[in-house]
């Protein structure tokens, strides 16, 4: 595989080394008492995966290892397995020019963006795509192309993959088509993830991928979860045999199957049932402004006098931990304006109307010394400094979260950058009512569905993504408003707000019973357990 210059090598080779049990398991389940496997392992490494079949002493007809790295494809030549062959080339070639199929693939594919491809590792990935009858764009990750080749090397009769994988298959966009080809493609997929990290030190959250074709019409999912690698040791393959849940075609999202069919039937069915609208129905959410360069045009009190910039400083709020409560006031801006934290917004006028006397000019050359005007955003701009969209919300929206999803009015008119999406209420909306209703478990619910988790156990949701949320609004929720904000800034456990929002939200004011109430609840501490929210995460 050639690969860009500039680039780490850890970055470049994209691999991390998969550990022993998690080998051992995939090679136990696919291979499950058959003795004349053709397997296939398309970035074998140095041989972890060679390693554990050999002390399997499992019977098969052969054995063919993929890997780029010279070096590492020598280490996996020197392993002692009967009919094996090592080739030292990249999976893509190797995938659109051979005519071998297999049984089993089995591997841990490299983690490379498509810009540390060069061209011909590009046109060889785009290839694999179009073969399976979808399309390969500048987002896709090498570990997708993978997946799909790798499948694409099957037996026509039956078949299997195991894979180690970013646990972002599950939600990220650019894996959506990846999804349907799999969902349609095989007829059992397992999903197993776990509680703790398998790869620590990249912050890295992984599931195992297994998938099983076998002809049928029949197209179902399961998922697993585990503490760690170490319980694979003790997991019954034989449990991975029938997976349950009936795939849905029609949904985005594999986050569904972590739950259970009664928690997905509720999802699919309460919006209806008690006629509740989404968040998109008040209001319209977008995204916040796009400075181009955040550490040049938000800045703390002290640059602004430090450079006279008085007569462009807006208020302003750009992280989660600057807003501690439900109503956003001019008091809890000003205490962001008096510590360090950066509460303002450099909005400059263009060159032919910027007063020369002032500091911002100085600023501007300062800005100019640093190469912010060749930024992507701001190199495109007649005036670099002039940021655009300079629109205040009525209400703000964490984009990336910690502890829980919030609604934020907007009191002191604060600009927001793209850390956080901008709510605009929409006509005949009451925005405190709105503010009100989303502080519930079924919202909450929706959000971690609606959503995708980035390493770190990050949530993330885009603007359409979070007006697909439902959001029980009733104009007298309103009344909760003062409560909950109190609460929210005594650092009041969430458990204890949902208590009493949920009872007037929900019960009062839409009817869900108690065990509606409870399932809800229980689908939003399922999925939000699954990831490690951490503040620091959530302001990067």
């Amino acid at each position: 595989m050639k690969l860009i210059e500039n680039a780490t090598a850890e970055k470049l080779r994209g691999g991390f080394y998969t550990p022993e049990p998690i080998a051992e398991f995939i090679l136990r389940w696919g291979i499950n008492g058959s003795t004349d496997f053709d397997i296939l392992e398309p970035s074998c490494g140095d041989g972890v995966f060679l390693e554990q079949l050999k002390g399997l002493k499992s019977k098969y007809k052969s054995i063919t290892a993929i890997e780029f790295d010279e070096i590492e494809a020598q280490k996996a030549e020197k392993i002692g397995l009967k009919n094996k062959q090592i080739i030292n080339d990249d999976f893509h070639t190797y995938c659109n020019n051979t005519l071998q199929r297999f049984d089993l693939v089995v591997g841990n594919p490299p983690y490379i963006r498509y810009q540390f491809f060069d061209r011909k590792q590009q046109v060889e990935a785009g290839d694999i795509f179009i073969k399976a009858g979808l399309t390969y764009s500048k987002l896709t990750n090498a570990w997708v192309s993978f997946v799909v080749g790798s499948s694409l090397l099957l037996k026509d009769k039956g078949g299997k993959i195991g894979f180690v994988l970013p646990a972002e298959i599950l939600q990220v966009s650019f894996a959506l088509q990846l999804r349907k080809f799999l969902a349609q493609f095989y007829n059992k997929i397992n999903i197993i993830s776990f509680e703790k990290l398998v790869f620590p030190d990249i912050q890295q959250e992984v599931v195992l991928l297994l998938c099983e074709k076998n002809g049928s019409k029949e197209h179902n999912i399961e998922h697993i979860e585990l503490k760690d690698a170490s319980e694979l040791k003790t997991l019954d393959t034989a449990k991975l045999k029938s997976p349950q849940k009936k795939i849905d075609f029609k949904s985005n999202k594999w986050t569904f199957y972590f739950l259970e069919q009664e928690e997905i039937d509720f999802l699919e069915n309460i919006a209806k049932k008690r006629n509740i609208s989404t968040l998109g129905k008040y209001a319209k959410v977008e995204v916040g402004i796009t400075t181009g360069s955040n550490d040049f045009f938000t800045v703390p009190l002290t640059t602004v006098e430090e450079y006279d910039l008085h007569d462009y400083a807006k208020p302003m709020v750009g992280r989660s931990v600057q807003v501690n409560s439900v109503i956003f006031t001019e008091k809890d801006w000003e205490k962001n304006k008096f510590s360090k934290a950066k509460a303002h917004l450099l909005a400059f006028p263009d060159k032919q109307n910027l007063n020369q006397k002032n500091g911002a000019v100085k600023y501007i050359s300062h800005g100019e010394s640093l190469g912010i005007h060749k930024g992507y955003k701001t190199g495109i701009r007649n005036d670099w400094f002039v940021v655009p969209s300079l629109k205040i919300s009525d209400a703000l929206f964490i984009r990336r979260n910690n502890l829980y999803p919030r609604l934020i009015i907007n009191e002191a008119g604060a600009y927001t950058t793209d850390t956080m999406h901008r709510v605009f209420v929409k006509q005949g909306t009451d925005i405190n009512a709105l503010t009100a209703s989303y502080y519930n478990s079924l919202s909450l619910a929706f959000t971690e569905v609606s959503g995708r988790s980035h390493g770190g156990g990050v949530l993330e949701l885009m603007p359409n993504e979070a007006e697909k949320v439902l959001l029980p609004y009733h104009k007298d929720n309103a009344k909760l408003l003062s409560q909950i904000d109190k609460l929210i800034r005594d650092k009041t456990d969430i458990e204890e707000v949902l208590k009493i929002s949920n009872q007037i939200i929900l019960k009062e004011h839409y009817g869900l019973t108690q065990k509606e109430i409870n399932l809800a609840h229980s689908i939003w501490k399922k999925l939000s357990s699954c990831l490690l929210y951490t503040s620091d995460a959530a302001d990067e």
